[in-house]
């Protein structure tokens, strides 16, 4: 067979078997960037550095191409080795916990709203429960069932998080400064927000094991 045949049957054999891009990798690969997001919300909640806002805002720009490019490839793929709904399900809510650490930062700027102790904490169990989001689907193309753990601890930091939060709010309203105390809140809530979107998508990651397993 000439070398021209073999190119002419490969675009053939794409056309009826078309490769099913590898949605795991993909996955991970999203996940690695918002874990790097979350690092920056961590750090500038220890430091309130702007630099490091400045440089959250840019990583939240190239989260959203790794997204796009995602939802691109989902959307043309023949088929996927997994539910599309549940791969649809991973990217948004990646995508929702780096929209929250942006709008966090963002209005903090706004608001002239410093960190404080309780954002420094929930962001770091924020940290925690992205971190373990992270193993858990790089383990989805070789060990699937013990992502399941990463998943639990991913919803445990969501559970922290929640927690702090309501610590926080009846010390944040003892307070007399009710301008202040309605800013910290709303930052105190997206935070929250943030790892709400966390939680589910650590359900999306104990879903795909469930079936996969």
């Amino acid at each position: 067979m000439t070398e021209a045949s073999k190119t002419l049957l490969a675009m053939i054999l794409d056309r009826v078997f078309p490769k099913v891009p590898d949605f795991f990798h993909m996955l991970t690969e999203q996940n690695i960037k918002v874990a790097h997001t979350v690092n920056l919300l961590v750090e500038y909640m220890e430091h309130g550095d702007p630099a490091v806002a400045d440089a959250l805002k840019l990583d939240v720009h190239e989260a959203d191409l790794i997204k796009a490019r995602n939802l691109h490839e989902l959307n043309d793929a023949f088929s996927t080795p997994i539910d599309r709904e549940d791969i649809y399900r991973a990217i948004m809510s990646l995508d929702d916990i780096v929209m929250y650490c942006k709008t966090t930062v963002h209005e903090m700027d706004v608001l002239g709203v410093t960190p404080d102790s309780f954002m420094r904490d929930i962001s770091r169990h924020i940290k925690v429960g992205v971190d373990a989001l992270a193993n858990g689907f790089a383990k989805l193309g070789t060990t699937p069932a013990t992502a399941a753990l990463d998943a639990d601890a991913a919803r445990k930091a969501e559970r922290q998080a929640e927690k702090l939060y309501r610590v926080a709010l009846p010390i944040l309203f003892d307070g007399t400064d009710y301008i202040n105390i309605f800013k910290r809140r709303e930052i105190y809530r997206h935070l929250t927000n943030a790892a709400e979107h966390m939680a589910q998508c650590a359900n999306t990651l104990h879903d795909i094991v469930v079936k996969i397993s």
